[in-house]
């Protein structure tokens, strides 16, 4: 042993201790320095003289390999550093302190709090300060996160010599603020971070904050402001993957709960492999199971399955066994989602059915054990339906009646509707299903919940007892809201769920009374529950609609197709068949479209081109119709194809006919509503039918049609302003005629002008103007809709950009190719550059219209369209009417009219 104040122990101390200090700002130059303090004290070996600093110098390099991603090295060296420390209780406790975080971020939370425990007997002051903070990550993974708040609050206070921790300790404060849907606290933490780390040189630290703005924005619900901060922390977190991944992670668990899938999926599909490189394995099972859900939203079972079995092995090895039924939930549910028990099923598969229904009941005992009473009670529900589809009565009463105990007002409706409908008795069934969605929106209803005592439980749940069953049923209300939206396992929100039962059972009562209109009134119910907004008011039997011409809403159950039609003869209910069979013919159309505008532009010796320069091939999802067999009911041949011949060939007229027949030419549909022939038809399709021309259909052909989400413009038009638009036109880069079509647009109004094309003054535009008009590259992202974008001088404008628009014109005009394409994961929800304009409307309380093409258009075809289109409108015609003109006159096909399109603007 060296005597006391050794100078060459107290030289490589001091340069150890600077080395701790160093791995925060620089983690390379830290490592290079604590290894020549190694060096110098003999290790690797016995530490003897010098182990109080190669301790310490060992703390160093574990910390610096934690800030460069490498977190199985960082917990080497600290269990080193212990070792190394020995006789040294205040070193041993230090690394202990940075192993704690470490510890939870390798995935096991719990044994980094049994560290935090044995570091604070030998810390004192500003270490017990640090240790809090630390405390917090472990904390926060286990959803305790009252707890890390209280920790952070106490360590802040006392750490204002701290740069390092301070700042560490308002990032974790305002990350539990977010769990606890405290988002104006959580925002403020994020932002004085980031002030207290750039101060202080801790760039990454900064990087940190402002990579979980995304997160909150998301969180709280602004999606524009969400995607704007993501796109911005993206490129300031390149360097550090790990903490880019964590980022892409938390933000996707946000876009799950906003029910964008598709966006989801995308980011996750990128953060899984990248954590599991980084060795986060805390983070890993999370974004796997948040990967599984989204698989499962978008119908893939399969690697829904496959990929929450693994997160499930995953947390099972970590020890967390409060997450094990979350995972196990989503095995079942896409299990359920691959089984198919008709009545006649062999009995091998009934047996396998019946064996499914009750690993959904133990299931959902195991969440409720494990503190998820909302996800328990939802599963509860699935397990019922499963067994009513069994003939498994007395199993489906069983569980309905645990169900209807439950204390979220919309769990217990659902229960008694589906009690109701077991006893036969629709009528009430449907009122206690209107009840339940009502309950959503009413003071102090489910929507409306903001509890802060949320997350897992503070404890193994092998510990509870019989005597903490009260006290459990208590906190289900404040766990619920928050747990749910910390980690979201189900196939749809539970208002969702309510409302397709609502429509299905108006669907069996009107088998038995022909009752139109309550099928149309939850299909709208269906419609606003999904988009989030208050369902709409049911318009009274007998009382005349208040839009003009006909309503023609689709829906499905299954693979059932139904159209409702509604006019001033009243309200009709008719069957059209198979709902994949008029996908597939869809699908074909679309491809025949596509090929035709390929195949013409080929041919052209001029440099026009496609207004697509991005998919100018089939997508994958889109199939050749050579190996797509048509099925029976679309074989047929309508006499209608001579009158499409000029707008498309042979092939896809016949293609048109047969779908025509199916979904509006039978009777029912457009001939018993008591509508004029040629009238204005508003259109609601459901699914994968939103992409499909519907002006192309024979019996729309040169009629007014708009495309809507919802029939709320319908049910409830609104009068436009008496006085001239304002037109604002816009030209992109890449298009020959573009800028000829955008001085057209502007010469054809009395208040027409030209706007530049950056994305700053279309933004300005879109909130000024009446009427704009687009004539620029499109491009739909089918994996993220809002990820589409229309090109521009200085970059794409995004259709999340749209969200945080304050006012949206009454009408856009997209002459972009594909920029009207949309994808509805489920009804109401249709997502892309046209649902974002119109969404961003509705919610301003305001009816848009956008006319847009859901197929390749040629460059020179545009003009010609677009030029009559503008001068009809400039007459006083409604969008609809004045496409349906054009289009007719010029044979230029692939445009639709979305949204409310009925109403004219005023002549000028």
């Amino acid at each position: 042993m060296t005597s006391p104040g050794d100078p060459l122990d107290m030289d490589l101390l001091d340069r150890a201790e600077a080395a701790v200090r160093l791995s925060a700002t620089d983690p390379r130059l830290a490592l290079a320095e604590a290894r020549a303090v190694l060096d110098l004290a003999g290790w690797p070996g016995p530490a003897g003289a010098y182990g109080e600093a190669a301790s310490v110098a060992l703390r160093a390099t574990a910390l610096a390999a934690r800030e460069l991603g490498d977190l199985e090295l960082a917990g080497e060296r600290l269990e080193e550093a212990i070792a190394a420390g020995r006789g040294f209780p205040r070193r041993v406790a230090q690394a202990r302190m940075s192993f704690v975080t470490v510890r939870a971020q390798l995935g096991d939370p719990e044994g980094g709090l049994r560290l935090a425990e044995l570091a604070e007997r030998d810390l004192a002051g500003a270490d017990l300060a640090r240790l809090g903070v630390q405390r917090s990550v472990a904390l926060i993974l286990l959803g305790r996160h009252e707890e890390a708040v209280r920790h952070c609050d106490r360590a802040i206070g006392l750490l204002d010599d701290d740069a390092r921790f301070r700042a560490g300790g308002l990032l974790n404060r305002g990350l539990a603020h977010t769990y606890l849907e405290r988002y104006g606290e959580a925002e403020a933490d994020l932002a004085e971070c980031a002030r207290v780390a750039r101060s202080a040189g801790l760039d990454h630290v900064a990087m940190l904050a402002e990579g979980n703005l995304p997160f909150v924005a998301a969180r709280r619900g602004d999606i524009a402001a969400a995607f704007a901060r993501y796109r911005a922390a993206e490129t300031t977190l390149f360097g550090f993957p790990e903490r880019l991944a964590v980022m892409r992670t938390d933000f996707a668990e946000a876009l799950l709960a906003a029910r964008l899938t598709g966006e989801a999926r995308t980011l996750l599909e990128q953060a899984v492999p990248e954590l599991v490189a980084a060795g986060a394995q805390a983070a890993v099972p999370g974004a796997r199971l948040l990967l599984a859900q989204a698989a499962l939203l978008a119908g893939d079972a399969a690697l829904a399955a496959s990929t929450a079995r693994t997160a499930l092995a995953e947390l099972d090895a970590q020890g967390r066994t409060a997450w094990l039924p979350l995972a196990r939930e989503v095995v079942l549910r896409a299990r359920l989602a691959e089984a198919s028990t008709p009545p006649a099923a062999p009995a091998h598969e009934a047996a396998g059915a019946e064996s499914l229904v009750t690993e959904l009941i133990t299931c959902a005992d195991a969440l409720a054990a494990c503190g998820w009473p909302g996800a328990s009670a939802a599963l509860r529900l699935t397990a019922a339906a499963a067994a009513v589809r069994l003939g498994a009565i007395t199993h489906a009463r069983t569980q309905l009646d645990r169900a209807a105990a439950a204390t979220r007002p919309l769990v217990r409706w659902h229960a008694v509707a589906m009690r109701h409908r077991l006893d036969g008795d629709l009528d009430r069934a449907l009122e206690a299903a209107a009840r339940g969605i009502e309950a959503v929106h009413a003071p102090g209803g489910d929507a409306n919940r903001r509890d802060g005592n949320a997350g897992p439980r503070e404890r193994d749940a092998a510990q509870d007892t019989a005597q903490n069953a009260a006290q459990d049923t208590a906190r289900d209300t404040a766990r619920d809201a928050a747990q749910d939206a910390e980690l979201r396992v189900h196939a749809a929100r539970p208002a969702e769920d309510l409302a397709a039962l609502g429509l299905e059972i108006a669907l069996d009562r009107a088998r038995r009374t022909g009752d139109g209109r309550t099928v149309l009134d939850w299909a709208e119910r269906w419609r606003a529950v999904v988009r989030g907004a208050p369902a709409p008011a049911s318009v009274p039997p007998g009382v005349p609609p208040a839009g003009s011409g006909l309503l023609v809403e689709f829906v499905r159950r299954g693979d059932d197709l139904f159209a409702v039609t509604a006019g001033a003869g009243g309200c009709a209910l008719r069957s059209l068949g198979s709902y994949q069979a008029a996908v597939e013919a869809t699908v074909r159309i679309r491809y025949g479209l596509r090929r035709r505008a390929m195949l013409d532009t080929l041919r052209d010796t001029s440099r026009d081109t496609l207004r697509d320069p991005v998919h100018v091939t089939a997508p994958d999802t889109l199939r050749d119709p050579v190996h797509v067999t048509a099925p029976e009911t679309l074989r047929d041949i309508s006499p209608g194809a001579d009158a499409l011949s000029g707008a498309v060939d042979e092939g896809i007229a016949r293609e048109l006919c047969a779908l025509d027949h199916v979904l509006l030419s039978g009777p029912g549909t457009l001939t018993s509503a008591g509508s004029m022939p040629g009238g204005p038809v508003t259109v609601v399709p459901t699914g994968a039918l939103c992409t499909l021309p519907w002006p192309l259909l024979p019996s729309l052909h040169g009629r007014p049609v708009s495309v809507a989400a919802d029939a709320a413009a319908w049910l409830a038009p609104r009068r436009g302003s008496a006085r001239a638009p304002l037109v604002l036109s816009l030209a992109g880069p890449g298009l020959d005629h573009a800028a000829a079509e955008a001085d057209m647009v502007a010469a054809a109004h009395a208040r027409g002008r030209r706007v530049g094309a950056t994305r700053a003054e279309v933004l300005r535009a879109i909130e000024r103007a009446d009427v704009l008009h687009v004539a620029a590259h499109g491009m739909f992202s089918p994996r993220g809709p809002m990820l589409s974008q229309i090109t521009l001088d200085d970059g794409p404008l995004m259709a999340y950009d749209l969200l945080a628009a304050r006012r949206i014109p009454r009408l856009v005009v997209l002459s972009a190719c594909d920029a009207g394409m949309a994808h509805a994961p489920v009804d109401g929800a249709a997502l892309g550059l046209a649902g974002a304009f119109l969404d961003s409307a509705a919610r301003n309380g305001d009816a848009a219209c956008v006319v847009a093409g859901v197929v390749p258009v040629r460059d020179d075809e545009a003009p010609a369209l677009m030029t009559l289109f503008h001068t009809l409108l400039a007459e006083g015609r409604s969008p609809a009417e004045a496409l349906a003109r054009a289009a007719e006159k010029t044979a230029v096909p692939g445009f639709v009219c979305f949204g409310a399109g009925d109403e004219p603007f005023a002549a000028g």
